[in-house]
Protein backbone atom coordinates (compact mmCIF):
# COMPACT_ATOMS: atom_id res chain seq x y z
CA UNK A 1 0.00 0.00 0.00
CA UNK A 2 0.88 3.57 -0.57
CA UNK A 3 1.22 6.52 2.22
CA UNK A 4 0.90 9.79 0.57
CA UNK A 5 1.30 12.69 2.86
CA UNK A 6 0.70 16.22 1.54
CA UNK A 7 2.57 19.55 2.61
CA UNK A 8 3.20 23.00 1.58
CA UNK A 9 -0.21 24.65 2.02
CA UNK A 10 -1.00 27.71 3.56
CA UNK A 11 -2.85 31.74 3.54
CA UNK A 12 -1.36 33.57 0.65
CA UNK A 13 -2.25 36.95 -0.63
CA UNK A 14 -3.54 37.17 -4.18
CA UNK A 15 -1.41 37.24 -6.86
CA UNK A 16 0.61 34.72 -4.59
CA UNK A 17 2.80 31.59 -5.20
CA UNK A 18 2.76 28.45 -3.29
CA UNK A 19 4.13 25.15 -3.58
CA UNK A 20 2.64 21.86 -2.69
CA UNK A 21 4.57 18.30 -1.82
CA UNK A 22 3.44 15.07 -1.34
CA UNK A 23 5.74 12.48 -0.24
CA UNK A 24 4.95 9.10 -0.93
CA UNK A 25 6.12 5.55 1.07
CA UNK A 26 5.65 2.28 1.01
CA UNK A 27 6.57 1.01 -2.35
CA UNK A 28 7.89 3.06 -5.57
CA UNK A 29 5.14 4.72 -6.84
CA UNK A 30 6.94 5.34 -10.43
CA UNK A 31 4.58 3.78 -12.79
CA UNK A 32 1.37 5.62 -10.85
CA UNK A 33 -1.00 7.82 -12.53
CA UNK A 34 -0.11 10.94 -9.89
CA UNK A 35 -2.56 13.65 -9.36
CA UNK A 36 -3.74 17.04 -7.52
CA UNK A 37 -7.51 17.50 -6.70
CA UNK A 38 -9.58 20.71 -4.51
CA UNK A 39 -12.55 20.47 -3.32
CA UNK A 40 -13.79 24.02 -1.90
CA UNK A 41 -16.76 23.55 1.33
CA UNK A 42 -19.91 22.62 -0.98
CA UNK A 43 -18.48 21.76 -3.92
CA UNK A 44 -17.57 18.97 -5.99
CA UNK A 45 -13.88 17.30 -5.72
CA UNK A 46 -12.52 18.74 -8.78
CA UNK A 47 -9.24 17.23 -10.76
CA UNK A 48 -6.36 19.77 -11.34
CA UNK A 49 -3.60 18.50 -12.74
CA UNK A 50 -2.48 14.84 -13.71
CA UNK A 51 0.97 13.58 -14.39
CA UNK A 52 1.68 10.00 -16.26
CA UNK A 53 4.38 8.19 -15.46
CA UNK A 54 6.47 9.33 -18.26
CA UNK A 55 6.26 13.17 -17.54
CA UNK A 56 2.66 13.53 -19.18
CA UNK A 57 0.65 15.70 -17.80
CA UNK A 58 -2.95 17.56 -18.26
CA UNK A 59 -4.48 20.65 -16.16
CA UNK A 60 -7.95 21.94 -15.25
CA UNK A 61 -8.87 25.05 -17.48
CA UNK A 62 -9.08 27.14 -14.40
CA UNK A 63 -5.39 26.37 -13.28
CA UNK A 64 -3.61 26.02 -16.57
CA UNK A 65 -0.72 28.87 -17.06
CA UNK A 66 -0.55 28.79 -13.58
CA UNK A 67 -0.13 25.69 -12.01
CA UNK A 68 2.71 22.97 -12.79
CA UNK A 69 2.77 19.75 -12.06
CA UNK A 70 5.94 17.49 -11.75
CA UNK A 71 7.23 14.27 -10.25
CA UNK A 72 10.54 13.28 -8.58
CA UNK A 73 10.21 9.87 -8.76
CA UNK A 74 13.55 9.39 -7.42
CA UNK A 75 12.42 10.65 -4.19
CA UNK A 76 9.08 9.21 -4.43
CA UNK A 77 7.63 12.67 -4.03
CA UNK A 78 4.92 15.09 -6.61
CA UNK A 79 5.07 18.88 -6.50
CA UNK A 80 2.05 21.00 -7.48
CA UNK A 81 3.90 24.59 -8.00
CA UNK A 82 0.82 27.56 -8.11
CA UNK A 83 1.60 30.71 -8.94
CA UNK A 84 -0.72 33.75 -9.36
CA UNK A 85 -3.52 32.41 -6.88
CA UNK A 86 -6.25 33.63 -7.15
CA UNK A 87 -9.42 33.59 -4.44
CA UNK A 88 -11.31 30.75 -6.31
CA UNK A 89 -8.19 28.60 -5.50
CA UNK A 90 -9.31 28.42 -1.76
CA UNK A 91 -9.68 24.66 -0.98
CA UNK A 92 -8.29 21.49 0.60
CA UNK A 93 -5.66 20.24 -1.78
CA UNK A 94 -5.21 16.52 -2.11
CA UNK A 95 -2.87 14.46 -3.82
CA UNK A 96 -3.55 10.81 -5.10
CA UNK A 97 -2.59 7.88 -7.13
CA UNK A 98 -4.16 5.95 -9.66
CA UNK A 99 -3.94 1.94 -8.37
CA UNK A 100 -5.71 0.46 -11.80
CA UNK A 101 -5.35 2.97 -14.61
CA UNK A 102 -2.38 4.44 -16.40
CA UNK A 103 -1.54 7.44 -18.47
CA UNK A 104 -3.39 8.93 -20.71
CA UNK A 105 -6.60 7.23 -19.13
CA UNK A 106 -5.92 8.06 -15.11
CA UNK A 107 -9.06 7.97 -13.83
CA UNK A 108 -8.53 7.43 -10.28
CA UNK A 109 -11.46 5.37 -9.86
CA UNK A 110 -9.64 2.97 -7.15
CA UNK A 111 -6.68 5.66 -5.73
CA UNK A 112 -4.31 6.09 -2.88
CA UNK A 113 -5.05 9.70 -1.00
CA UNK A 114 -3.59 11.88 1.41
CA UNK A 115 -4.79 13.57 4.16
CA UNK A 116 -4.93 16.92 2.02
CA UNK A 117 -3.28 20.46 2.89
CA UNK A 118 -5.26 23.74 3.02
CA UNK A 119 -4.70 26.37 0.56
CA UNK A 120 -6.66 29.94 1.63
CA UNK A 121 -6.05 32.87 -1.02
CA UNK A 122 -7.12 36.40 0.37
CA UNK A 123 -7.16 39.74 -1.35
Amino acid sequence: QVQLQESGGGSVQSGGSLRLSCAASGYTYASYCMGWFRQAPGKEREEIAIIGSDGSTRYAESVKGRFTISRDNAKNTLYLQMNNLKLEDTAMYYCAADRTTGWPRCIFRYSYWGQGTQVTVSS
